[in-house]
């Protein structure tokens, strides 16, 4: 049946948090590759400072590194049920473990530990793999079952945990990260073509994809199940938020109910917590409910940028803080060290992601770790969720009016492209890239296979409901939450999000489904479900971006770094054209864009670079 190996813990950098990967082989080849298992965990040493451990079959090698926030003492992994027969390593945190434990305890179960995740063996071993229904909280983990000879993977519902995927035929191997799997020595580094045309498109590779032809994401919300005897590998999805019932309620109350109960249950951990405080709502409401809770053992740390621009917004936080009575902390970044780090910043991402205020993730992680905080909360998903993005907004009308005309035009086509990414100036600019492209890396690409996400059969969906989960399953998994993820973890601090919490999005899908809130002023529901929470001031405070000072930082970077594309990494494999790469060396800004494709194509030669020599042998 098998059994575990676990090892004293090594001293490595700060740079740490919980990590898992493995191997599963058709045939009873597995322990052969133990040698490139454990390489795929030290390279994760950084996700999991306080733990790790291994378990042996014949037909699957498990590994893990842990940062431990749950029972630090007695939670270490992998993590077995009462005869061993079924083991599991897990990413994150079941935010509804006393609970689940509760009742779990109540049918008969023993525990050995006292981590949440441990209730992942005894769910199964009770209700199979319906035991994904019953967790609440950010999870990828792996279980081996070894009566049936079975490995399940799992994903959380929002995607909060990521998990990468390599599969040949007889064997898949699995890794948190793209750069664990990488440092396996058995999975080829070859850039898709498909997925770089839609990295310059969105700014991101849209999931389940990955820069790589033989890397892909397990998709959130989605269980991968893989028999030996015989070979078969499923993949399911188990939860969509499309699918959550109607409520016919007061907005306003069910959702100050949901975030009560979201705000209670997301900052249990026993170590301390911190809030990543802006002076925009969503970070404000976190802040004031988990010091409902918390109390002042709750810290807030915020981030800002030289001469103070508009977009600072420090001085908000820090009064919010105050009224709080929640200790404060501040980092300003300058120019200078964006540059310096820009290179190491493109490989702790793990995928390509040309966002450029992303160092500023990094640098309140940082602060965070430095004041003993790992564990940070963090107020994304309420701008996806609420319609706070302007052009999100304008995207679901033009949708509306679009089906409109459809529908009395009645076309013979059978599919049509709701409007969405294409009305950015962004998005439509990365037409160019066919003309900077290599002819033979061109024709590998599809032309309109950017807009294959947002592309549905007539008559469509729910398109106020099928918006939210388009930029939930986009922008905000494969942009916010990735870089969140990855650069809280290169700091040794986990990351939550509770507004993505699984219920709270249930509740909004089902207002919405009964009453649109589309054309109502931005965030109007949440807004008014805090009314009394928050002071006017947030309240009433208009929206201001996280915004750098973008022309600064993109005119240093590329005064630094920008000749690397000059016959560099994307010319050597075949991606742009020499006199291309010299032209976005230069790093040409056009008065409409944000993300300029200069800055995508020069951050996509840092990532080549940085995953090429340091992930590869």
């Amino acid at each position: 049946t098998g059994s575990c190996g676990c090892r004293t813990p090594k001293e490595g950098p700060l740079k740490r948090m919980c990590g898992i990967s493995g191997v599963i082989t058709k045939e009873p080849t597995a322990t052969t590759l133990l040698a490139n298992v454990r390489r795929m965990n030290a390279a994760q040493i950084h996700r999991g400072p306080d733990g790790e451990g291994e378990h042996h079959h014949a037909h699957a090698l498990l590994a893990m590194r842990r940062l431990s926030i749950i029972d630090p003492i007695g939670g270490d992994q992998p993590l077995y049920n009462e005869d061993r027969s079924i083991v599991a390593i897990a990413n994150g945190e079941i935010y509804n473990f006393p609970d689940l434990r509760a009742d779990l305890q109540r049918a008969g179960h023993t525990f050995r530990t006292g981590s949440d995740c441990e209730t992942i063996v005894h769910l199964y071993e009770e209700h199979g793999l319906d035991c994904v229904q019953y967790l609440r909280g950010m999870f990828a983990f792996a279980l081996w079952d070894a009566t049936r000879r079975r490995l399940v993977l799992a994903r959380d519902r929002m995607g909060e945990k990521p998990l990468y995927l390599h599969e040949q035929p007889g064997q898949l191997l699995f890794a948190s990260e793209l750069k664990s799997l990488l440092h396996s020595n058995l999975v080829p580094f070859t850039l898709d073509p498909q997925s770089i045309d839609n990295y310059f498109h969105y700014q991101f590779v849209p999931e389940p994809h990955t820069p790589l032809r033989d890397v892909r994401k397990l998709e959130a919300a989605h269980l991968l199940t893989i028999d030996v005897d015989p070979w078969k590998v499923e993949d399911r999805c188990y939860w969509r938020m499309e699918d959550a019932p109607p409520i016919h309620a007061e907005p306003t109350i069910v959702l100050r109910e949901c975030l009560e109960d979201t705000g209670r249950i997301v900052t249990r951990a026993d170590r301390n917590v911190g809030i990543a405080l802006s002076g925009g709502l969503d970070s404000s409401l976190l802040a004031a409910l988990a010091a409902k809770t918390l109390g002042p053992s709750l810290s807030a740390f915020s981030v800002g940028y030289r001469s103070r621009p508009h977009s600072d917004e420090r001085h908000d936080a820090q009064a919010l803080a105050q009224s709080l009575g929640l200790p404060f902390h501040e980092i300003e970044l300058d120019t200078q060290t964006v540059v310096d780090f820009f290179p190491e910043l493109n490989y702790w991402r793990d995928d390509p992601i040309a966002d450029i205020a992303g160092h500023g993730y990094y640098a309140v992680m940082q602060l965070a770790r430095e004041h003993n905080v790992p564990v940070m909360l963090q107020g994304q998903g309420g701008d996806e969720l609420f319609w706070g993005y302007p052009a999100l907004r304008e995207a679901a009308i033009a949708s509306h009016a679009k089906r409109k005309r459809q529908n009395w035009l009645r076309p013979l086509r059978p599919t049509g492209r709701m409007i969405l990414y294409d009305r950015l100036s962004d998005y439509r600019a990365a037409a160019e890239m066919r003309d900077h492209y290599v002819p033979r890396f061109a024709s590998q690409i599809d032309p309109a296979g950017a807009g294959n996400l947002f592309t549905f059969a007539r008559p469509w969906p729910n398109i106020d409901v099928t918006m939210t989960r388009l930029v939930s399953d986009t922008y905000l998994r494969a942009n916010g939450i990735a870089q969140g993820d990855r650069l809280s973890m290169a700091s040794g601090v986990e990351m939550r999000v509770p507004l993505v919490d699984h219920k709270l999005v249930e509740t909004i899908i089902g207002l919405r489904k009964h009453r649109s809130d589309l054309r109502l002023p931005p965030k109007t529901w949440l807004r008014e479900s805090v009314r009394d929470l928050l002071p006017d001031y947030v309240l009433d405070r208009p929206k201001r971006g996280f915004e750098p000072p973008t022309l600064e930082w993109h005119d240093a970077i590329f005064a630094a770094h920008g000749r690397s594309l000059i016959n560099g990494a994307l010319v050597s494999e075949g991606v742009l054209r020499p006199e291309s790469a010299a032209y976005f060396a230069k790093g040409p800004f056009p008065n409409n864009a944000t993300c300029p494709l200069s800055f995508k194509a020069l951050v996509l030669e840092q990532w080549l670079r940085q995953m090429r020599s340091r992930c590869t042998n």
